[in-house]
């Protein structure tokens, strides 16, 4: 019990800036200090848990099961320590860093009003934000990587809250000529990585209509995945709103999707046992949610 006391909330941060870096150089260059001190911190805190942190290697460190361990509960500790400091400074600016994750499509259409807002009310505040899949979003959640994240369709997860913000109308996005999924023409599905909950929608429809899942074509960025669809390399089911922000001329076509199917909430995800900051409460607020 001694040794696990010995801890202290800046070695947590030096171990989480090693994990994120992979290796203690970058580590320093994030924590902005000399390399010797993010050395001489990990193995205090290895000393004091008793055990490595790290294989050191000659291109980098690797994380040992204990770090894949400590990893989660260090995350807990640093933002329940924060939400402490705030709590005896109820009158004080949020500040410190947020770090969020969101899917492509939102980040790109929802969340640049409100997160200029907030950066503009709260500019002592970092913002982070990850991009990716649903399912990759769920995880970085419960693994404490996220304080929390924007994904498609509700979850159901004993370890997480969630609330609705908004809904999205879906639309068929398809080269011109188009029909629809029933176009035997139709053979590939343009999206992003597997995981995707938009992808599942589609897989479901398809079912419905007696084909087998198309093949999946992926791509890393929005522009990509509509200026291939123009070009009618395949179909992709998006958000109505992302595809009418962006211009991509007569080679693009919206169809409709099935009632049952046209609409999926957009919902905001966080851990029940990490109490939301300050800070990430304000920005629910300005996306119209509760915290």
């Amino acid at each position: 019990m001694a040794k696990a006391m010995a801890m202290d909330l800046h070695e947590l941060r030096v171990f989480l800036a090693v994990w994120e870096q992979g290796g203690v150089t970058a580590a320093a260059r994030q924590l902005h200090c000399v390399q010797s001190n993010v050395t001489a911190r990990l193995q205090a805190l290895e000393s004091s848990l008793g055990t490595p942190l790290f294989y050191r290697r000659a291109r980098g460190m690797v994380p040992t099961p204990a770090a894949e361990k400590l990893q989660g509960y260090a995350r807990r500790m640093l933002h329940l320590a924060e939400l402490a400091r705030q709590s005896v400074q109820p009158r004080a600016q949020p500040e410190g860093s947020l770090v969020l994750g969101s899917m492509e499509t939102t980040a790109a259409i929802r969340l640049p009003p409100a997160l200029a807002d907030f950066h503009r009310a709260h500019p002592g505040v970092e913002i982070q934000l990850h991009t990716g899949t649903s399912a990759e979003l769920r995880r970085g959640v419960l693994e404490y990587r996220l304080e929390g994240a924007l994904v498609g369709g509700e979850v159901d997860h004993p370890d997480l809250e969630q609330q609705v913000v908004f809904a999205e109308e879906m639309v068929l996005v398809a080269p011109a000529g188009c029909s629809g999924l029933e176009d035997e023409g139709v053979r590939a599905l343009l999206g992003f990585r597997q995981g995707c909950s938009y992808q599942a929608l589609l897989d479901a429809w398809l079912k419905e209509l007696g084909r087998p899942p198309l093949r999946l074509m992926e791509f890393g960025s929005l522009e990509a995945i509509l200026g291939c669809v123009a070009a009618g390399m395949g179909v992709s089911l998006m958000p109505r709103a992302v595809v009418e922000h962006r211009d991509y001329g007569r080679g693009l076509r919206r169809l409709p999707v099935p009632e049952r199917l046209a609409r999926v909430n957009t919902c905001f995800i966080r851990r029940r046992d990490m109490p939301p900051s300050a800070a990430l409460q304000d920005l629910l607020a300005r996306l119209g949610g509760v915290a």
